[in-house]
């Protein structure tokens, strides 16, 4: 006697109309297991889309006019708009623009000497904080307060300090015979000045962050490499850098970010002077002077720059934690 095998029934395809309920099952689905985290993350998109996504498309949208604050209109005021749309000129007259590469390479020098000095101070008292200290709560508070400061009241003190006849710093210097240097005046000195101020006031966040960083790291791997004959270099080359590796990548990109666009420092401490002049205050002036379109270039210019540089970071990062 001969069993004779049936070929297995064909699985039944679900029909169109089931397919098209697919993605609003999964959709309900969804919204009935994370019902509450919608519900906490909806007012922050809310509040996100008016005061970032709004006038971020209006100022992309001003920056293909020739707006101006003569031609601007105004509809509460019943003040007609009669700027035109000039499409990207503005972008190619700024790109073209010798003013443009040299502010924006006093931009990246300010920016690259902040954040190197904040970085390497920063982890250098971070270190020293981390060992076991007489009176180290103290010294933490004493090394945090320019940070509590408000940063208007640092600017305007070291405004004071710096001044050229009656300041601190050179009332030193004369005592010492250096003379007395004109540091807010119209020379490149300025921006020594204002990467000063600025070194001050950011090292703390760095130090805070960095500390942090350090007491995280497990003390098993200094043990470690202290039993495999590790000197105080390769234990801090070894164990201490790569330990800071997810820190320090945020805390460089927040400080890149953050340095790039610092408008209250360097507009308290040298005002217009051309030789502190970055892109922000650039663009500010330009504002200012009642060139609405031509700033709003600059913005977008600016927001420009820093997505491509968060995205070239993130990727270095990327590849190397790969190799």
């Amino acid at each position: 006697m001969t069993a004779t095998i049936s070929p297995p029934p064909e699985q039944a395809r679900p029909s169109s109309g089931a397919s098209r309920r697919g993605p609003g099952r999964r959709l309900a689905r969804s919204w009935s297991r994370h019902w509450y985290a919608y519900a906490m993350v909806t007012p922050v998109v809310v509040v996100l889309a008016t005061l970032v996504a709004w006038p971020l498309l209006r100022g992309v949208l001003l920056s293909l006019t020739d707006a101006t604050t003569r031609t601007i209109g105004n509809p509460r005021f019943g003040v007609p708009d009669r700027s035109r749309g000039v499409g990207l000129r503005h972008y190619t007259e700024v790109l073209g623009d010798s003013q443009f590469w040299t502010v924006l390479l006093r931009t990246v020098v300010w920016t690259g000497s902040c954040v190197l000095l904040h970085y390497g101070i920063g982890l250098v008292l971070a270190v020293a904080l981390n060992q076991e200290l007489r009176f180290r709560g103290a010294y933490q508070l004493l090394l945090v307060l320019p940070w509590a400061v408000p940063a208007f009241v640092s600017t305007f003190a070291w405004r004071f300090l710096l001044n050229t006849d009656n300041g601190l710093v050179n009332a030193a210097l004369a005592e010492l015979g250096l003379g007395r240097p004109d540091w807010l005046g119209q020379s490149n000195l300025v921006l020594v000045a204002v990467v000063a101020v600025n070194v001050w006031l950011g090292v703390p966040f760095m130090m805070v962050a960095l500390l942090g960083g350090l007491q995280a790291i497990p003390a098993e791997l200094y043990e470690a490499a202290e039993m495999d004959g590790a000197g105080p270099w390769q234990r801090f080359r070894h164990v201490t850098l790569p330990g800071l590796r997810p820190v320090s990548a945020t805390v460089v990109l927040l400080g890149t970010v953050w340095t790039f666009n610092m408008f209250p420092v360097i507009y308290l401490m040298a005002g217009r002077n051309e030789y502190a002049q970055i892109l922000v205050t650039y663009s500010y002036d330009l504002f200012a002077s009642g060139q609405l379109a031509l700033a709003a270039t600059y913005g977008v210019l600016i927001l420009s720059i820093l997505v491509v540089f968060a995205g070239a970071y993130q990727r270095a990062l990327r590849t190397a934690a790969v190799t």
